[in-house]
């Protein structure tokens, strides 16, 4: 994501809606990046990782969109919008739900936030031990945090 901030910024690129942007580590204990979100702010969308186990459909290769996590079910009109961002660019992703998980985009709405939110991240295999993916997982999620921030609000 600095990669991305950087091409911005060297590149001159402005997006089409103004977009704020925090890194946290907090999101595993509740926390996430809730206490500082603007009250224009409609969209909230969380870049972490996807978690690949026994039953998941996450890969090393892809970007993962998450469906629902232990918090339950996130904006079906925001996810079917990446969905469509990724079919429309050829961007490799899978659906997947975490039911053990919990992100910074539903620890805000936990918390009261009035947002459409969205997770989604590169596949990573071994969560929190000796993490590991794919290059082409990492450009996936580029590629889809890119479109995704060049797009119009979801409706």
């Amino acid at each position: 994501l600095l990669n991305l901030l950087r091409t911005y910024k060297e590149e001159k690129i402005e997006l089409p809606v103004t977009t704020h942007f925090v890194f946290s580590v907090f999101e595993e204990v509740g926390h996430g990046a809730n206490s500082n979100i603007p009250a224009q702010v409609v969209e909230y969308l969380a870049v972490d990782m996807g978690a690949m186990g026994d039953d998941q459909q996450t890969d090393e290769y892809t970007v993962s969109i998450c469906v629902k996590d232990a918090s339950g079910p996130y904006h079906y009109d925001f996810r079917q919008h990446l969905v469509a961002l990724a079919k429309e660019q050829d961007i490799p992703f899978k659906l997947d739900i975490y039911p053990f998980y919990g992100s910074d985009a539903s620890a805000a709405m936990s918390a009261g936030a009035e947002v459409k939110h969205a997770l989604l991240g590169a596949g990573i295999e071994s969560s929190h031990s000796y993490e590991r993916t794919h290059i082409d997982s990492v450009v996936a999620t580029e590629r889809m945090v890119d479109v995704y921030l060049k797009s119009a609000l979801v409706d």
